[in-house]
């Protein structure tokens, strides 16, 4: 998409090309779902976010319409034609469906979601949005986010509505609000974030009178719930450009009120004097973790990048030589993890596998240069346990060093300890580390019943093994009847 305004008519006819293409893509089911609306009196327009990524060349099949039919009657109109409905959303006028259509040679399914004429608002105290029903299609788009995704295409005459210069706003890549930015984020306050997400997903900007917006009604987020902005966070770290999106939340403010550990970082300078903050190293981590991303973006890998540091401010300390130290700042920053993942209702799994990335990350620099003993191979892969890939990604990301000899030497030192852990591994299945002997062969060798007792034993196994690696059965026994004896 070129950079573009609407003095640029190359530009504008080449986005129009590519929406007559996309929409002759979806034509065989969005023309046949339009004329069953027109039959029963109601008009069916391609709406919001479905037109824009239509003129961007990035259609999918998932499409958004709206009507002027009230929720009844989408789902009278959809239930006969779709493969499935659903009305999860149908008290803020949404109908959802799936269909299954032909376009060209193949089947391809549909997600559909038709939602009737609405407007929405919040009151100061209120964390949900009031619904209310309109009756016109300029009257609906003027309620929508940004004028990029206020355009819409009536069908079946595929007539273009833009309203709001959305068009022109597209081929300029900026954001910009339908009316003014205080009545729209008014309207909903996590619109702030979808700026910040929309600017990391697009890499468009954000034009100045809605920064200027977001600064000034930063503390209007804190009404919007936990899980609206976690899943507005979530899209925006999983986008193509996140630093993008995390600068802009920082710096209008809004970061404070949704992840304060962020901004925070931009008080402090690494142990190594790198960069000229941790914020900046942090952002520089999260780009160098997505490059080596293998399937697709990694929301665990990309927090625990985020986070990764978060324990540095308050863990500062200057030392008599003149440095700066954060010593133990990754296991205060796993505990600020959890409890900052937590409030914005992560999964808990979700949360135990960030939280432990951030907690094992200096754990490969505790060794220093020297050469890993097989027992210090065994712990890093037991301790890292499911996130194992995951922390050999993190903790090359963390280099961030402008050294190059010296990143050189830390990546080859790295390759060194995934080379022991692939031999380890090949000789002990390092992946299902357990005793030599299980807890009833434990019970039966000491004469004693279930109780700490065996849990305790089982620890002086465990530890056996991860020193000592696989032993024979009788050894096993022997150790164990000697430890009893000990404690005995």
């Amino acid at each position: 998409m070129p950079n573009a305004n609407e003095d640029n008519p190359s530009a504008l006819n080449q986005v129009q090309r590519r929406a007559v293409s996309e929409l002759l893509r979806v034509s065989p089911v969005a023309d046949d779902l339009a004329r069953r609306f027109e039959d029963a009196g109601f008009s069916l327009a391609l709406v919001g976010g479905s037109v824009r990524d239509a003129l961007l060349g990035r259609l999918g099949n998932d499409l958004d319409f709206t009507t002027d039919a009230r929720p009844e009657d989408v789902l009278k109109i959809v239930r006969p034609w779709a493969d499935a409905t659903w009305d999860v959303g149908i008290a803020f006028g949404t109908v959802g469906a799936q269909k299954d259509a032909r376009v060209g040679d193949a089947v391809q399914r549909f997600q559909i979601e038709v939602t009737t004429y609405r407007s929405e608002a919040y009151d100061r105290t209120s964390r949900k949005p009031e619904v209310s029903y309109g009756d016109s299609i300029e009257q609906d788009l003027v309620r929508r986010d940004f004028t990029v995704n206020a355009m819409a295409v009536a069908l079946p005459e595929k007539e273009f509505i833009d309203p709001y210069g959305g068009l022109g706003d597209l081929a300029a890549r900026v954001l910009r609000t339908p009316g003014t930015p205080e009545d729209s984020f008014s309207d909903d306050p996590l619109r702030m974030m979808r700026a910040a997400r929309f600017a990391a997903q697009l890499d468009f900007e954000v034009a100045p009178e809605v920064v200027e917006a977001m600064k000034e009604m930063a503390g209007r987020i804190e009404i919007v719930s936990a899980e609206r902005v976690r899943d507005e966070l979530n899209k925006l770290i999983l986008s193509a450009h996140p630093r993008k999106g995390l600068r802009l939340l920082v710096e209008t403010g809004i970061a404070d009120r949704v992840i304060p550990e962020l901004p925070a970082l931009r008080l402090e300078r690494d142990e190594h004097h790198r960069h000229k903050d941790v914020y900046d190293h942090t952002l520089i981590v999260l780009e160098q973790a997505m490059a080596l991303e293998e399937n697709g973006p990694d929301l665990t890998l990309r927090i625990a990048a985020l986070l990764h540091d978060i324990g540095k401010p308050r863990t500062r300390r200057f030392e008599d030589d003149g440095r700066v130290s954060f010593h133990h700042h990754e296991v205060v920053g796993a505990k600020m993890t959890r409890k900052r993942m937590t409030a914005l209702k992560y999964p808990n799994d979700l949360v135990k596998d960030v939280s432990r990335l951030v907690e094992l990350h200096l754990r490969f620099h505790g060794y220093g240069a020297d050469e890993w003993t097989d027992s210090a191979v065994r712990r890093y892969v037991r301790d890292a346990g499911p996130v194992l890939d995951r922390l050999h990604k993190l903790t090359r990301s963390d280099c961030t060093t402008r050294n190059k000899r010296k990143a050189a030497a830390l990546s080859r030192a790295y390759d060194g300890l995934e080379e022991r852990i692939a031999q380890l591994q090949e000789q002990e299945e390092l992946d299902a580390i357990r005793p030599d002997l299980d807890g009833n062969q434990i019970m039966e060798i000491l004469g004693v019943g279930p109780g700490p007792v065996v849990g305790q034993a089982y620890k002086f196994l465990l530890e056996l093994r991860l020193e000592n690696g696989p032993m024979e059965h009788d050894s096993a026994v022997a150790e164990l009847k000697h430890w009893w004896a000990e404690q005995s």
